[in-house]
């Protein structure tokens, strides 16, 4: 367990210091602002979305290490994929991050994400690992409003 406890600080701090598609994205024709009150983390959430699947996306905001990473990780993980199947990744990240994994489930299959285990220990981050992909669903779905962890 040591070794994923380090696995997760170092993923997280890589992805919060060089967080991946961290920009506006001048093609998108979806996007969605989020924001968690609690600690003050605000992002907008950029998708080109090409018929049903992510041809490509991007985020720009402020938040904390697990938030940034979670953002960062996302728009690496939902690239290419269809709206079906990013719901399916964000179930299971929300189990993972919840410590709903069934015993003899493979956390592993989620990929990097599953380095977001470690948050289960800590109830209160949950709401900073999800901001991003809640974000994602409203973009997706063609929200106007701002999404916040507290509703």
């Amino acid at each position: 367990m040591p070794e994923l406890r380090e696995l997760y600080q170092d993923v997280i701090l890589e992805h919060s210091k060089a967080p991946r598609n961290y920009r506006a994205l001048g093609t998108a024709n979806r996007k969605a602002e989020g924001f968690n009150p609690l600690c003050g983390d605000r992002y907008v959430v950029y998708v080109d979305l090409a018929g049903d699947a992510v041809r490509d996306i991007g985020f720009q905001g402020s938040g904390c290490a697990i938030s940034k990473a979670s953002a960062s990780l996302m728009t690496q993980s939902v690239k290419g994929k269809t709206q079906d199947e990013v719901e399916e990744l964000f179930a299971t990240f929300h189990k993972i991050v919840t410590g709903q994994t069934p015993d003899g489930a493979n956390p592993g299959a989620a990929g990097k994400l599953s380095v977001f285990a470690g948050v289960s220990a800590y109830p209160v981050r949950v709401k900073c690992a999800t901001l991003a992909w809640h974000t994602l669903r409203a973009a997706l779905a063609g929200k106007d409003e701002p999404v916040s962890t507290e509703e």
